[in-house]
């Protein structure tokens, strides 16, 4: 019983940190309907800022987090400007190759800047852990826990609390409805994109903290975030954080009881097994044949 439980509080840490990282992927699609294939490049490369924050400074990289994020959203602004809001136009096909050619370009970037070789981000507690009754909490999923929580609630105060984000949510229902009503789409759609790439930065810098790195680890990273989203409910937030949970229990689980040389494939065999029975996913939509063969 005790090491169930023990599985089920580190999938639990661990799909927060999924839940986090596959929010701005969620986010960009809900509002623009933009799959961004650069999502695992950007977290990457904010792996990659966070390392050379600590290794230069010796700040902690949870500390580290705002600055990475803000560095993020200035990319995700020029990004949208220089190379999506034209990509948008010309339809999923541009920007699908929009999106993986970015991918492209910022993995090349990073193995020119900082090598092929593994990174990793060690402070000082990284090994550490402590005890709540039989259960023991490794430090740094704990507080990598914790940062997700917390920057998802502040999301969805932004999205739920503000005319930010009551833009953002009209855009996300009806785009013309909302131009029609004075909401300007495009500086939502900029922020909404900056956004997306800011939240991913966040978990680029605890992800760094947690696993090693290299430049074609966004590759990973982008499968996951994928199966997350369409696991939830393509463009759902709430979809996605039960899709990340869930996702992050089947692989604990899977590498407690079976073997970690399975722990990929599981969490993907259950994803499949959820879409059968559902296959607009946890808190999708489903949409008419009929409709969308018109």
């Amino acid at each position: 019983m005790i090491t169930f439980l023990q599985s089920l509080v580190f999938g639990l840490l661990v799909g927060g940190v999924y839940a986090l990282a596959s929010s701005g992927l969620s986010l960009i699609f809900g509002v623009m309907r933009i799959v961004n294939l650069a999502h695992g490049g950007l977290m990457v490369a904010a792996a990659f800022l966070t390392y050379t924050i600590w290794d230069s400074t010796g700040l902690d990289p949870f500390l580290a987090i705002p600055l990475v994020c803000t560095v993020l959203f200035a990319v995700g602004c020029v990004l949208y400007q220089g190379v999506m809001r034209f990509a948008w136009r010309g339809g999923e096909a541009s920007i699908i190759l929009a999106t993986l050619a970015l991918a492209m370009i910022i993995e090349g970037v990073l193995a020119l800047v900082w090598g092929a070789e593994p990174h990793n981000v060690t402070p000082s507690y990284v090994n550490s852990a402590f005890r709540v009754g039989p259960i023991v909490f490794p430090t740094v999923q704990a507080i990598g826990f914790v940062v997700a929580c917390v920057l998802l609630g502040a999301l969805y105060l932004l999205l739920n609390g503000t005319w930010l984000g009551r833009g953002v949510r009209a855009a996300a229902a009806n785009p013309t409805g909302a131009t029609l009503t004075g909401i300007r789409v495009e500086r939502v759609n900029v922020a909404t994109y900056a956004i997306g790439v800011a939240l991913t930065g966040a978990a680029g810098s605890i992800v760094a903290v947690l696993a090693p790195f290299t430049p074609d680890s966004g590759d990973r990273w982008i499968g996951i975030g994928l199966a997350i989203v369409v696991l939830g409910g393509m463009g759902s937030l709430a979809g996605g954080l039960a899709g990340a949970l869930l996702f992050g229990i089947a692989e604990t689980m899977t590498t407690t009881y079976l073997s970690t040389a399975w722990a990929t494939a599981v969490p993907f065999v259950v994803i499949i097994v959820v879409l059968l029975v559902r296959p607009q996913g946890i808190f999708g939509r489903a949409v008419r044949r009929d409709v969308m063969a018109v």
